[in-house]
């Protein structure tokens, strides 16, 4: 069976299903670039739990998890059926790794998942179910989580890890509509590309000490944390590859990274 990679993206606005950009046309072009996985497990930025939980829905629900937007957003629906086989199979990869993990039956799809899946798999015909994060744990503990996860890569399933690269939503208020991407956006962006092109594990897990202007792209850590368990779930020495960089509105990134 075909290993799959674990890929991370960065989903930006919940407007994402909207918009025309170089963001939007790039995951036009992934999934089919990817193929179609048995099913998808998404690790969103918007689904943080105290201990590790996973969604075993049969039919999850598309989730609005934002408010404000135009009206036509919120009548989108991404019916994809759920994977609670999946969930289960989850759940036990964690457990063996004494990672306690709760089932929720009836947890839907959060922007972060099916915001970007609009695109790349229209039909919305891919089982997918969501794996949370703790973001206050911490970077290790997410590579550990993603570690967890790595046999999924064997058994058909595409592990998608949906954040972004840089989010800093009181800067966006000051430069919406500025198309300038900001230095201090722009030397973090690529500090992080070159920290995942040389795999510097450690560098990355210490990212807010390291990074140059960690702590301004990222007033709290949730929305990079899917991106280690993306790390996590790629091999060992495995390749790392920038699938997409462009950043919206002077200090969104919308970076992609592919974990082989």
């Amino acid at each position: 069976m075909k290993r799959w990679p674990a890929i991370f993206v960065s989903h930006g606005s919940p407007t994402l299903p909207l918009e025309r950009s170089a963001a939007v046309d790039f995951l036009h072009g992934l999934g089919g670039s990817l193929g179609r996985p048995d099913a998808i497990l998404v690790v969103s930025a918007h689904w943080d739990t105290a201990r590790p939980a996973v969604s075993g829905a049969a039919k999850p629900e598309t989730i609005y998890d934002f408010y404000g937007f135009p009206p036509g957003l919120y009548r989108l629906l991404y019916p994809a059926p759920g994977a609670p086989r999946l969930a289960e199979r989850v759940a036990g990869l964690l457990q063996e790794r004494g990672l306690q993990t709760d089932i929720d039956p009836a947890r839907g799809l959060d922007h972060g998942a099916w915001t970007p899946l609009f695109h790349m798999y229209p039909t919305a015909d891919i089982p997918v179910t969501q794996c949370s994060i703790q973001w206050r744990e911490g970077p290790a503990h997410h590579v550990r989580l993603g570690e967890a996860l790595r046999p999924l890569r064997d058994e058909g399933v595409l592990i998608f890890a949906s954040g972004g690269a840089t989010h800093n939503l009181h800067e966006l208020s000051h430069q919406r509509g500025n198309p300038v991407p900001q230095p201090w956006t722009v030397e973090f962006n690529e500090w992080l590309a070159d920290a995942l092109s040389a795999r510097r594990r450690d560098d990355l897990v210490d990212y807010r000490r390291r990074a140059p202007h960690a702590v301004r792209n990222h007033p709290t850590d949730e929305h990079l944390i899917p991106l280690f368990v993306a790390l996590g779930a790629g091999d060992p020495g495995g390749a790392t590859q920038r699938l997409h960089s462009s950043i919206q509105s002077g200090v969104i990134s919308m970076d992609a990274y592919r974990f082989d």
